[in-house]
C-alpha cells in the first residue's frame, strides 16, 4: 500500500474556538477546530490533534454525552445533542520554532508533530488504540532532560443551563490530581449522564509535580500521556423504551472503575507495545483496499496539494488520498462494540452540535456506511446494527402507534405492526416515521435504513446476523408499508401519507400519495425480504403477500419531460417541490437502490434526465450522492465532475467533508462513489471499471468487495483491464464484465481466482 498521509508546515490557526464565550451553546465556527485540526479516533472516543508548540489542544470527544435533540426556538439551527467531552491542554511555551511539521499517517492512524526549538527537536506522536481503549501521547526531546510541561484538562460548558435558565440542559464537573493521575469528571444533567475521563501522566525521567488541577513535568527527556473516557450509558432496550429521561441510565454504574481498569491494564505496556498492537489492529483494516490511479507522493503539504485541486490542477494522489481518508474516518469511527458513526462521525467541540450529531435516517445514516460495504469494512456496520437491536422495541412501540392513528382498520395486536423508524434518533431516543404537517420524510425512511442491512448480507454474506436482526429488519419494516398501503382504483398500491424528504411546495414540506421515494423504497424492501426469507427457507403467508403486492407497487413512473417523476401527480419535471432540491429522492432506486437498472433502459435515460435537471452545484453529502447516481448510469465523466466538484468546493483543508459546516457523511458517500466507478455488482453480475473517467486511464485497485461475498483486485491500462483476481467467500457462481467480454465459472468457498485478457477475450491462470 502506497504511503498516504495528511501533514502541514504550520500549526492550525486560532479562530473562534475559545468555547467560554459559546457556553450557553450558541455555535462558533472553531475554524481551527473544524478545518485544520487532525482527526483520530477508535470508537470509544474522538480526538482532534492542533499541533501548536506553545499550547497543544487535544479536543476529546465520547458519542454518549448528549443531550436530547432540541429543535424549536429556543435552539436555532438545531441545537442540544452531542457535547464536547474534554479539553485537554499540554503547556509547553515554544515559540520560536523551526523546521516544522504535523502529519496524520492514514497508513498507522498515528497523528505527529514535530519541530526544533532552541535548538532541541521535539516529537509528539499520537494515536487512539482500538484494542486497548486508550488515547496515546508520547512526547519526546532529543536531548536528555530537556522537555518541560505542564498537563491541563478542562471539562467544558460547565453550566447549571445549556441556552436558558432552568432549561434542564446543564452540567458540572471537576477536575482533581492524585499524584500522576488526573481525573476530569461530573454530570450532564437532562439524562443523569455520569461521565469521567482520566489522564495518567508517565515521565520517563525528570520532576513530576501535582497541582491542584495540573500536573508538571520538569526535566524530562520523554513523556507517556495515557487517557481512557467514559460514561454510564448501555446501549440496550430499555434506553429507547423508559420515557422518564432521569431513569434511563438510574441502573447502571459511575464508569470510574472501569476507566481506572482500562488505565491500569495499559499502562502495563510500553509506549512500543501499544503502538505495535494499535498498527496491527488498524492495518488489518486499511489495508484490505487500496486504490492507485498512479498518483506521485507530493512534495508539497496537503492544504497546497488541495489548493491545487480546486485551481483546476486535478492530482491523482489526492484522489487516492480522499478515498483512503473516507475509510480511514469510518474505522475511527465505528468499530465492534462502540457506538455507530454519527452525522460528524465521533469528532465534536460544541456544547451543542449541528444538527445534534445525531442520526438522521432520511439519507445521512445510510450514506455513512456505504464504504463499509464496497470497500472492505462489513464489520464497521455491526455498530449500527447493535443500536438497531437496541432502539427496535422502542420502532415496533411506534408502529403501533402509527398504524393506530393512521390505518385502525390495518391494527393488529401490539408488538405486530412492523418496524417504525423516524428521520431523528439519538443515542437516547428514536423516533417514528414522519407525519403530515410538520415532518418532512415519509415512512420509506424505514425501507431506506433497511436497505443497509440487506446490503450488508449481500456484501459479506456473512449469515451471523441474518435469522437474528437482518430478515427481523427487513420484515418487520415490510410489515409497517404493508399496512399504510391504500389500494386505487387502477389497482396499484400508494403509500397514502408519503413525502420526499424535505422537499417544499410553496414553502411548505409537501404530503401526498406515493411519491417515489417512498414507492421505490417499499419495492426494494419487499424485494429484499422475499430474498432473505429464501436464503432462511422460510415462506409463510406474509411472504406469499408480499410477491402479490410487489407487483402493484409501480415504484417509478416518467414524466412529460422524459423525467423520473417524483410525484405522480407532477406532468414536466419542477411541476412540484424545489427545481434544484439537494436531495435525490426520486432516485434512490437508482442508488442506493437497484431497481433502475439496464433490464429497464427508460428508466436509466429518465433518471440520467432527472440527474441532469436537478444540477450538480449542492451540499457536500449531496453532491457525494450524485456521484454515486452517475457512477451507477455508468458515466464516468459526469461522475468524475461530480467527484472534482467534491474536492474542490465541499471539502476543507484537513479533508473533512462542508455541508457547510462540517458533516462526515460526504467523505463516506465521496470514497463509496470512487469504488462505485470501479466495480459495480447490483445487476447480477461484476461489472468491472463500469463508470471509469478519461482521467482515470491507468490504475488498479486491490480489495472491493462485491454482491455475492467477492472480494476483487483488477489493473487497467489505457482504459482497458488485463489482470483480474477474485476471493470467493461464499462459493457462489461467478458472473463478470469486464470491458465487451464476459467471465463465467463456478466458485467454491475460499477459492482465489486470476484472470489476465488475452486478444480473444479472458484466460483463468
Amino acid at each position: 500500500m502506497k504511503h498516504y498521509e495528511l501533514w502541514y508546515t504550520k500549526e492550525a490557526p486560532f479562530g473562534q474556538e475559545d468555547f467560554h464565550l459559546f457556553r450557553h451553546g450558541r455555535r462558533s465556527p472553531d475554524d481551527g477546530w473544524e478545518k485544520w485540526s487532525l482527526p483520530l479516533g477508535n470508537g470509544y472516543m474522538g480526538i482532534n490533534v492542533f499541533g501548536r508548540t506553545e499550547t497543544e489542544r487535544l479536543q476529546i470527544t465520547e458519542n454518549s454525552l448528549e443531550n436530547p435533540i432540541a429543535f424549536n426556538a429556543k435552539y436555532p439551527g438545531g441545537n442540544g445533542g452531542l457535547q464536547n467531552f474534554c479539553e485537554c491542554y499540554l503547556d509547553f511555551g515554544h515559540t520560536e520554532i523551526q523546521n516544522y511539521r504535523r502529519s496524520l499517517s492514514l497508513n498507522h492512524a498515528v497523528a505527529k508533530t514535530e519541530y526544533i526549538c532552541n535548538g532541541v527537536h521535539y516529537t509528539r506522536e499520537h494515536f487512539a488504540s482500538y484494542p486497548d481503549r486508550v488515547f496515546v501521547t508520547k512526547i519526546t526531546a532529543d536531548r536528555k532532560n530537556a522537555l518541560c510541561m505542564t498537563v491541563r484538562p478542562e471539562i467544558p460548558f460547565v453550566s447549571s443551563y445549556l441556552m436558558e435558565e432552568g432549561d434542564g440542559m446543564g452540567k458540572t464537573g471537576t477536575v482533581q490530581v492524585s499524584e500522576n493521575k488526573i481525573t476530569f469528571s461530573g454530570v450532564m444533567d437532562f439524562y443523569n449522564i455520569l461521565f469521567e475521563g482520566q489522564v495518567l501522566v508517565l515521565p520517563e525521567d525528570g520532576e513530576l509535580i501535582s497541582h491542584e488541577k495540573t500536573v508538571e513535568i520538569k526535566n524530562a527527556s520523554s513523556v507517556l500521556l495515557l487517557i481512557a473516557v467514559g460514561t454510564n450509558y448501555k446501549m440496550e432496550n430499555r434506553i429507547f423504551t423508559e420515557k422518564d429521561p432521569k431513569k434511563k441510565l438510574a441502573p447502571y454504574p459511575h464508569p470510574h472503575d472501569r476507566i481506572s481498569e482500562i488505565l491500569e491494564i495499559a499502562s502495563q505496556f510500553s509506549y512500543e507495545k501499544l503502538l505495535k498492537r494499535h498498527v496491527a489492529d488498524y492495518a488489518s483494516l486499511i489495508e484490505r483496499a487500496s486504490l492507485d490511479l498512479g498518483g506521485k507522493i507530493p512534495e508539497i503539504p496537503t492544504n497546497l496539494l488541495h489548493q491545487n485541486y480546486k485551481n483546476g490542477n486535478a492530482d491523482r494522489y489526492f484522489e487516492e488520498l480522499y478515498f483512503t481518508y473516507g475509510r480511514y474516518l469510518l474505522i475511527a469511527s465505528s468499530r465492534p462494540e462502540t457506538y455507530p458513526a454519527n452525522l460528524q462521525g465521533t469528532w465534536s467541540r460544541y456544547a451543542s452540535s449541528p444538527w445534534s450529531s445525531g442520526y438522521w435516517h432520511n439519507i445521512n445514516v445510510q450514506m455513512n456506511y456505504w464504504p463499509a460495504f464496497n470497500t472492505n469494512l462489513h464489520e464497521l456496520f455491526l455498530p449500527y446494527m447493535q443500536y438497531f437491536n437496541a432502539y427496535r422495541p422502542a420502532a415496533e412501540n411506534y408502529a403501533d402507534l402509527y398504524i393506530e392513528k393512521h390505518f385502525p382498520e390495518n391494527l393488529t395486536e401490539k408488538g405486530t405492526n412492523g418496524i417504525s423508524i423516524g428521520t431523528a434518533a439519538n443515542l437516547y431516543r428514536t423516533t417514528g416515521v414522519d407525519t403530515p404537517p410538520s415532518g418532512h420524510s415519509g415512512p420509506g425512511t424505514c425501507a431506506f435504513t433497511a436497505k443497509l442491512f440487506t446490503d450488508y448480507y449481500e456484501f459479506s454474506m456473512d449469515e451471523r446476523y441474518l435469522e437474528e436482526i437482518i430478515y427481523p429488519a427487513n420484515y418487520g419494516v415490510a410489515t409497517l408499508l404493508s399496512k399504510c398501503m391504500e389500494e386505487q382504483p387502477d389497482g396499484k398500491l400508494l403509500v397514502k401519507y408519503s413525502a420526499s424528504p424535505e422537499q417544499r411546495h410553496d414553502g411548505k414540506y409537501y404530503w401526498t400519495k406515493g411519491c417515489a421515494f417512498d414507492q421505490q423504497m417499499a419495492y426494494e424492501c419487499f424485494h429484499d425480504t422475499i430474498l432473505l426469507a429464501e436464503a432462511l427457507g422460510k415462506e409463510d403467508d406474509f411472504i406469499r403477500n408480499l410477491r402479490e403486492k410487489l407487483e402493484k407497487l409501480d415504484p417509478v413512473q416518467i414524466g412529460a419531460s422524459g423525467q423520473i417523476k417524483e410525484y405522480r401527480e407532477e406532468v414536466h419535471y419542477g411541476d412540484i417541490g424545489e427545481y434544484h432540491h439537494r436531495h435525490i429522492s426520486h432516485l434512490v432506486g437508482l442508488y442506493p437502490g437497484t431497481i433502475i437498472n439496464r433490464n429497464v433502459p427508460e428508466w436509466l435515460r429518465a433518471a440520467e434526465y432527472s440527474l441532469t435537471e436537478r444540477g450538480d452545484i449542492s451540499t457536500g453529502w449531496s453532491t457525494a450522492h450524485k456521484l454515486n447516481a452517475w457512477a451507477r448510469l455508468k458515466n464516468g465523466k459526469r461522475a468524475y465532475d461530480l467527484l472534482n466538484m467534491l474536492l474542490s468546493k465541499c471539502t476543507l483543508p484537513n479533508l473533512w467533508d462542508s455541508h457547510p459546516p462540517f458533516q462526515i457523511d460526504g467523505n463516506f458517500g465521496g470514497t463509496a462513489g470512487m469504488a462505485e466507478m470501479l466495480l459495480q455488482s447490483h445487476e447480477g453480475y461484476l461489472h468491472l471499471l463500469p463508470a471509469l473517467p478519461d482521467e482515470w486511464k491507468n490504475g488498479s485497485f486491490d480489495g472491493l468487495t462485491a454482491r455475492g461475498g467477492f472480494t476483487v483486485s483488477a489493473t487497467w491500462e489505457n482504459g482497458t483491464a488485463n489482470e483480474i483476481k477474485v476471493i470467493s467467500s461464499a462459493g457462489k457462481p461467478l458472473k463478470i464484465l469486464a470491458g465487451d467480454a464476459w467471465i463465467e465459472t463456478e466458485t467454491e468457498k475460499g477459492e482465489i481466482l486470476h484472470f489476465s485478457r488475452k486478444e480473444n477475450g479472458w484466460t483463468k491462470i
